[in-house]
């Protein structure tokens, strides 16, 4: 998995789930349609209306695959819905300087990569919104337009499942022939 995408910047820190995507949107088992309800209380006004001073309704962020965000991203409450929703508005990747653990696991269970870059390269990102960077999961790096790079921590587990594309049950399923293999040496 390899792209660059410009950033949509939200530089605020400690952003729980509950913002990500409200409680009262966690009645769906579908992802369909959480996009429209990402950031829900800070996108609209009491009336539904767009806020135009928020971030993601600027045209700049229009189209962005990465989200630059505060520190502690994800913190609260564990919900899939929260990745869920980020990935249907388009994101693709959330950069901070740190994740909630269970944030962190529900959105590389299922296809987010939460990129951990060290404190000056996310002020730098910070600081020049709409920016081209581009990611390269094979190489677990990150390079900014100018060319300065870092590279992000991942588990090798959740590497492989995202560069294959598969979550954990199709890990399982892509060693049937090993599992059918052992268990006739077993006699099951």
């Amino acid at each position: 998995m390899k792209f660059a995408s410009k950033t949509a910047v939200l530089p605020i820190d400690n952003i729980d789930t509950d913002q990500i995507i409200p409680a009262r949107f966690l009645k769906t088992t579908s992802k369909s349609g959480l996009g429209d309800q990402l950031f829900y209380d800070w996108r609209y006004d009491a009336s539904g209306a767009p806020n135009p001073d928020f971030v993601l309704n600027r045209a700049q962020a229009k189209d962005a695959q990465v989200l630059v965000a505060g520190d502690n991203f994800g913190c609260g409450s564990s919900r899939e819905h929260a990745p869920w929703a980020l990935q249907q508005f388009g994101f693709r990747a959330v950069v901070s300087t740190s994740f909630a653990d269970i944030f962190k696991q529900n959105s590389l269970k299922n296809g987010l990569l939460p990129i951990v870059v060290p404190a000056d390269l996310h002020a730098a990102l910070l600081a020049s919104p709409g920016s081209i960077v581009e990611i390269d999961l094979e190489t677990q790096t990150i390079t900014l337009a100018g060319g300065r790079a870092a590279q992000f921590p991942i588990d090798p587990f959740s590497k492989h499942c995202l560069l294959e594309g598969v979550d954990e049950l199709g890990y399982i399923l892509q060693q049937s022939p090993a599992i059918a293999s052992y268990e006739q040496r077993r006699g099951i």
